[in-house]
């Protein structure tokens, strides 16, 4: 019997090679799997397709500003619970979620940095803290940085990535902002100093109707969404469908809301020489 006399095979298996966590990420918009240094040395711009990745604060102004020329303002302020607003998390516990998450106090970093050697006044915010949206704290801290750049004579730049406008968790002590980040820009306006405005992906609501939208110069990335409400709240409204790209920089450019559109790296260098024209 040839069935029997078969000599026996002994099965192995094979582990099959685990590959770290945190070496590749997914592209957004065409699902092309990046390695992570790649994408990094790309200033976190998809090489196949040009989608730009979100940016923390921290990074946009270490890429964007001079080396070591940095220095941050009113990095102890914190923000208070006026209303004491209680949901299925408390603010304070959001606060500290979010504080731990990102390693920042609150949703803007501002300060002074020199850019290609020409001193600037910069805020940035972050829209993985609260969406980004305004507090008393980001509004403080945007209107003490303007009023620096006033009161110095700078140009003032400010980064914008937030999801979210008024902070509901502050209630009107959050819309007041909006107004008051304003009225600072106005006397920087009227102290002839430049004021550009940079928005990212995403920039909506109560900061693009307030210190976004009122810039000197309005740049902003490729394929950022811009707007004040959402495009599919916009379209449960009205009932009607929304044009190809709508709220998108390209068609925003076509219709006169913002400047012009600049590729991430190309930024520096598109700033620097808006900076030596406006001077």
């Amino acid at each position: 019997m040839a069935l029997f006399g078969k000599p026996k095979y002994t099965i192995v298996k094979i582990k099959k090679k685990e590959i770290p966590d945190g070496l590749w990420t997914k592209c957004g918009e065409c699902s092309e799997t990046l390695y992570n240094k790649t994408l990094e040395e790309n200033l976190k711009v998809c090489p196949k397709c040009n989608y730009h990745f979100v940016l923390g604060a921290k990074e946009r102004i270490n890429f964007l500003v001079d080396k070591g020329t940095f220095q941050e303002y009113d990095e102890d302020m914190r923000s208070a619970d006026p209303l004491n607003f209680k949901g299925p998390k408390t603010y304070k516990e959001k606060l500290a979620a979010d504080q731990s998450l990102t390693g920042l106090s609150d949703a803007v970093i501002s300060g002074e940095a020199a850019l290609n050697n020409k001193k600037i006044i910069i805020a940035v915010t972050d829209s993985r803290f609260i969406m980004g949206s305004m507090g008393s704290v980001v509004g403080e801290r945007i209107t003490r940085a303007i009023e620096t750049a006033t009161n110095n004579k700078l140009p003032m730049l400010i980064i914008s990535g937030s999801g979210g406008g008024a902070r509901m968790y502050e209630g009107m002590f959050s819309l007041m902002q909006m107004s008051k980040t304003c009225a600072a820009l106005a006397y920087h306006h009227k102290a002839k100093l430049p004021y550009i405005s940079i928005l990212t992906n995403p920039t909506m609501a109560g900061i693009m109707a307030s210190f976004a939208g009122v810039g000197d110069v309005i740049i902003a990335e490729p394929k950022a969404l811009i707007g004040f409400t959402g495009p599919r709240v916009i379209e449960q409204t009205i009932r009607q469908k929304l044009p190809p790209g709508f709220q998108r920089s390209e068609f925003l450019l076509d219709h006169g809301l913002i400047d012009m559109i600049v590729q991430r790296k190309d930024l520096k260098a598109t700033l620097s020489q808006l900076l030596d024209y406006l001077d």
